[in-house]
C-alpha cells in the first residue's frame, strides 16, 4: 500500500487544477481558551476535500477524480470537509482519492465528513443547524455532518481526548460557537492532540544496520526553515525497503524541541498531502 501510494503521488500527473480554494485553518490549543465558548469534533485524519458546488477539490486545487454515482445528489451549495475511511487509514484513503481512474468498489467505503459551509452567514451554532438542515435535504448516503459535542471544562476535554486517541483517533478540533465563516488561520478553529506534528522534505538517506542491512535505517529530512535531520522511527520494513523519494515532504509527530531547535523523538507519520 505504502509503495502503491508514492508511485501515485510521484509519478502519477494530476487528473486536473482548478483554483486553489481558500480554507480555514486550524491553530494549535491553548490553555486559555474558554472551553464552553467550542463546539468539539473528532480529528478526522482523512483527505481534505472543498465541493465548489461542482466538483471535488484538494487543498492545492487538484479536482479529485470521485465517480459520478458519488457526486450525484451533492448540493450546489458549497462544503468543506474530509474524505474518510475510518481511524488510521490515512494512507488507504488516499490512495484511493488520488487515482485518476476511480475504483468503483473503493469509492463505495468512502464517506465525505462535512465540517463547514463555506461562506454560509452567522456563527458556527447557526452553520451547524444548516449543514444537518441540508442533510436531510439529501439523497446522498455518501454525506456524513461530523458530529459536534460540547464538554463541561478542559477535565473532561483532555479525558475525551485521551479516550478518542486510544481507540486510534488523531485528536480533537474545536470550533468558537459564535465564529462567522472566513478562511486562513484563525483562533476560532483549534486542534488539539497529545504530540506536535510538522512538515519536511526528504533529502537523502541513511543506509540500515544490523537486520535493517540493504535497506534504509532513517530519512534525512529538511524542515522549511532549513533545519536537517534524521527520523527513523515510524518506517516500516515496506517503507525502509522502498522509501519516499527524495523531494517527497513527509509529516512527522516529536515532542518538543531540544537546546538546538530540533523535534525531539521525531517519527515518520505518512507522506505529507496538500494535493
Amino acid at each position: 500500500m505504502i509503495k502503491l501510494l508514492i508511485i501515485l503521488w510521484v509519478c502519477a500527473l494530476p487528473l486536473g487544477v482548478a483554483a486553489k480554494p481558500e480554507l480555514l485553518l486550524a491553530q494549535i490549543y491553548h490553555e486559555d481558551v474558554d472551553i464552553q465558548d467550542y463546539w468539539v469534533s473528532e480529528k478526522l485524519d482523512g483527505v481534505r476535500a472543498y465541493w465548489d458546488g461542482k466538483q471535488l477539490l484538494s487543498r492545492g486545487g487538484n479536482i479529485i477524480a470521485a465517480p459520478s454515482w458519488f457526486l450525484a445528489d451533492f448540493p450546489s451549495q458549497k462544503l468543506d470537509g474530509e474524505l474518510w475511511l475510518g481511524r488510521q487509514q490515512f494512507a488507504a484513503t488516499l490512495s484511493i482519492v488520488s487515482k485518476q481512474q476511480p475504483v468503483q468498489s473503493e469509492w463505495q467505503q468512502i464517506r465525505y465528513y462535512v465540517f463547514e459551509l463555506p461562506e454560509a452567514a452567522g456563527t458556527f451554532s447557526e452553520r451547524i443547524q444548516a449543514m444537518h438542515a441540508l442533510k436531510q435535504q439529501l439523497n446522498s448516503p455518501y454525506i456524513v455532518i461530523v458530529p459536534q459535542f460540547r464538554v463541561a471544562d478542559k477535565q473532561q476535554l483532555f479525558t475525551k481526548l485521551t479516550e478518542l486517541e486510544q481507540a486510534g483517533a488523531e485528536g480533537l478540533m474545536l470550533h468558537h460557537q459564535a465564529a462567522l465563516y472566513h478562511t486562513g488561520r484563525s483562533q476560532a478553529l483549534l486542534k488539539l492532540k497529545t504530540y506536535q506534528d510538522s512538515e519536511a522534505e526528504v533529502v537523502g538517506y541513511r543506509p540500515g544496520k544490523g537486520k535493517y542491512q540493504g535497506m534504509v535505517g532513517a530519512l534525512i529530512v529538511k524542515t522549511p526553515e532549513g533545519k536537517t535531520f534524521a527520523i527513523g522511527s515510524g518506517l516500516t520494513d515496506a517503507l525502509r525497503e522502498t522509501p519516499p523519494e527524495i523531494g517527497t515532504v513527509i509529516t512527522y509527530r516529536y515532542n518538543g524541541l531540544t537546546v538546538h531547535g530540533l523535534p525531539r523523538f521525531a517519527r515518520f507519520l505518512k507522506v505529507h498531502s496538500d494535493f
